[in-house]
């Protein structure tokens, strides 16, 4: 299989064509086993026949004032290589202008955007304000111009897969929403693009991270999420390296833990690199 690259929404119907079912697995390049494992789920699910569009796009609206949006990593042509490799037919990787309608990005406050709702200011939207806004109007861009039978998320960007899907069901998008469960490094470190970003030491230190919700999942299991909370911290508490951002235990709707099923989430900053990680749980009786 060979993996074209478009640059515009004519070049990807182009090369789309009339096939179907469709599915889409959305990145902002960088590309990593993580990546490539999403790309072989989607296409595990629409055969051989069908066809799996990677976008690769690094969106200057999700990124707020000092992030990393400038020194962001791209790979155009390694990316290309991981995409044909884990079987997608074509990488859609459109310009600022293509997508927005201008490439002047003090232009980009004047257009018109998705609203995350309440779920988007707790957590990483406290953090990043704005992020949400930026990502899920991305995201519904990306939607209408592919117009998939199936879209692909990594379940580590766990708010975010909670608000697409969100998004998705209020606005009707016809399409099935799929998240992929996270993959690691083999000391527990969810992939992540920004981890190139690690010093040696700040990459040894990194594997606290999963660490840490690995033990906050355990004691919430027996004794709360308080409690489970608490413990995660406490396992951080000896590396003033590690800035704290959140950890905390709640449903998986992401409110108020509850008895039964949860989540543990974490972001934490190791000198300019802001990590992300979050496990499933199980909630015992005590708060």
């Amino acid at each position: 299989m060979t993996s074209h690259l478009a640059s515009t929404h004519a070049e990807l119907l182009a090369a789309r064509g009339a096939s179907s079912p469709v599915a889409v697995v959305m990145t902002m390049g960088a590309l990593h086993e993580g990546h490539a494992t999403l790309i072989r789920e989607a296409r595990a699910v629409v055969g051989r026949s069908g066809f799996v569009i990677v976008t690769n796009f690094v969106n200057p609206t999700q990124f707020g004032a000092g992030e990393d949006f400038d020194r962001y990593p791209r790979t155009l042509d390694r990316d290309l290589e991981v995409s044909e490799l884990a079987g997608a037919d074509v990488m859609f990787a459109p310009s600022v202008e293509e997508m927005y309608g201008t490439d002047r990005l003090d232009l980009l406050g004047d257009q018109v955007m998705v609203d995350p709702g309440s779920l988007g200011d707790i957590l990483d939207g406290l953090s990043r304000p704005g992020h949400f806004k930026g990502m899920l109007t991305i995201v519904g861009k990306f939607l209408h111009l592919t117009a998939p039978d199936y879209a692909f998320f990594g379940e580590k960007d766990y708010q975010q897969l909670a608000l697409i899907t969100s998004m998705v069901k209020s606005l009707r998008f016809p399409v099935s929403v799929i998240g992929v469960p996270t993959v690691r490094e083999d000391d527990g470190l969810a992939m992540s693009s920004r981890n190139r970003y690690l010093s040696a030491q700040e990459r040894k230190v990194a594997a606290l991270v999963p660490r840490a919700i690995h033990v906050a999942a355990e004691v919430a299991a027996q004794d709360g999420a308080r409690a489970g909370e608490r413990a995660g911290i406490a396992l951080l508490a000896d590396h003033p390296e590690i800035s704290l951002d959140y950890l905390v235990v709640t449903n998986p709707e992401l409110g108020e833990a509850v008895p039964g099923e949860g989540r543990v989430l974490i972001a934490v900053r190791l000198g300019t690199t802001r990590l992300i990680d979050n496990i499933a749980c199980r909630v015992g009786g005590k708060s």
